[in-house]
């Protein structure tokens, strides 16, 4: 697992952002290669290969302002912003994303996730489970299940890349880390914009063979290996690290300026510095993510923005809509231009909605009860709305989609069988990367 870090911002609650790197994002235990290569091979992929692209919204959007409008509302709950048609008969969303709406036909919107925690943490959104009654050592995070069963599909590219701003310290952070699979899969992050730290420090290659030498250059990558004496752990890590600093695919993918220059100025380009009114609004993130599929990864992450708007949602909404309509659409537009939208599934979504009522100061607070995700690619049928909320937003009133149906779902798109793949804990009792949940049957 590769994570790269930008400026740092904090939520209403002063938790900072960077559990969701730290996590290591969208967790799919079990995966192993043959099962994914078979898929793969039943299919007649040959020059592709099946992956995902997570779009974390981190503090939680605001669903019935974006993709849930309630026009019929009254105005204390309906708020700002007016529904426009998409190119989906009987389909509207909110006038901010008119890219987006251009091109519903290409994306599933899911109005009715349930199940979701009053808690600034990614950890739901990226593993399908919550924080609650984890088995001991904790859920394992992406990259430590992909280091243990998958590996890399390339050489030199990490199965999973996080692209995510750098955030502090918080009391969840402990999400994130290998879980029962020990330290022996941690993940693999280097500090800054994350290329400086993908070089050689003067070790020549005829040297990298000489342990002693090949140790000192890690001085970056050594600081997340503890003195445990877990030399299992500390190998693995190591040669994980040799594997990177070999190889010039991950360089090359995350390099944008070797992009199409037409293709790049499509994303649009991005603020990398803290701002007050949020996060770092990151568009190259979105090229980014497809340039590393492309190169070998299994699962791309980022984390676009903030959207934990206790004032002035509308005001904050009206700046970065404009940008995630155009960083998605533009994405999804390259996706299928590529060839690449039948194996990239991607979602979008956040850890949870965000009240019908309109406070005192013109913002939303957090709603749990109920949030909504997109859904594109992998293969799936899309141009449709599945599930419904009360005329007030705050509700599911139709086919309620839990956490676990969307995890079954990525699970399908990949070849992946949710109800029989398992990995076994600390007390080598077999989990299952869903708790009994069937993919969206509406989806597949």
């Amino acid at each position: 697992m590769l994570t790269i870090y930008g400026q740092p911002s904090r939520f209403c609650n002063g938790v900072s952002r960077r559990n969701f790197l730290k996590i290591g994002a969208l967790s799919l235990g079990g995966l192993a290669l043959p099962q994914l290569l078979e898929a793969e091979n039943q299919a007649g992929i040959r020059r592709s290969h099946k992956a995902i692209i997570m779009i974390f919204l981190p503090g939680g959007p605001s669903h019935q302002d974006m993709f849930d409008l309630k026009m019929d509302a009254p105005i204390e709950i309906r708020g700002q912003f007016k529904p426009i048609k998409t190119n989906v008969p009987g389909i509207q969303i909110c006038e901010h994303l008119p890219l987006l709406a251009g091109m519903i036909d290409k994306v599933t919107i899911i109005r009715s996730i349930v199940g979701a925690l009053d808690e600034h943490d990614a950890f739901q959104c990226l593993t399908g489970r919550t924080t609650r009654n984890q088995p001991p050592g904790g859920w394992p995070s992406l990259g430590a299940v992909l280091s243990k069963l998958q590996g890399p599909i390339t050489q030199g590219v990490p199965p999973f890349v996080g692209l995510s701003p750098k955030m502090g310290e918080m009391r969840w952070a402990r999400a994130g880390e290998p879980g029962f699979l020990g330290l022996a899969h941690a993940p693999f992050k280097p500090n800054g914009a994350g290329k400086g730290d993908l070089v050689l420090n003067g070790i020549e290659m005829d040297r990298l063979s000489d342990r002693k030498a090949l140790l000192q250059s890690f001085d970056q990558f050594r600081r997340d290996v503890d003195a445990s004496g877990m030399m299992e752990g500390f190998d693995a890590f190591n040669q994980q690290a040799l594997g990177l600093l070999t190889s010039s695919q991950l360089l090359k993918a995350l390099d944008i300026e070797k992009e199409d220059p037409k293709v790049r100025a499509s994303y649009g380009k991005g603020d990398p510095k803290n701002r007050d009114d949020g996060g770092p609004k990151l568009m190259e993130h979105f090229l980014m993510a497809r340039r590393l599929v492309e190169a070998g990864c299994r699962c791309v992450t980022l984390a676009f923005s903030r959207w934990d708007h206790h004032g002035d949602n509308f005001g904050a909404l009206r700046q970065d809509l404009p940008l995630l309509d155009r960083g998605l659409s533009a994405l999804l537009t390259d996706l299928h231009q590529r060839g690449l939208n039948e194996d990239v599934s991607v979602i979008v979504w956040g850890e949870f909605g965000r009240t019908p009522i309109i406070n005192k100061d013109g913002g939303r607070d957090h709603w749990p009860r109920v949030s909504c995700a997109l859904l594109a690619g992998g293969g799936m049928r899309t141009g449709q709305v599945i599930g419904a909320t009360d005329r007030l937003g705050g509700e599911a009133s139709e086919r309620p989609v839990h956490f676990g149906e969307v995890f079954a779902t990525l699970y399908h798109n990949l070849g992946i069988d949710a109800s029989k793949t398992t990995v076994n804990d600390l007390s080598g009792r077999p989990q299952y990367l869903v708790d009994g949940y069937q993919p969206i049957r509406e989806l597949i």
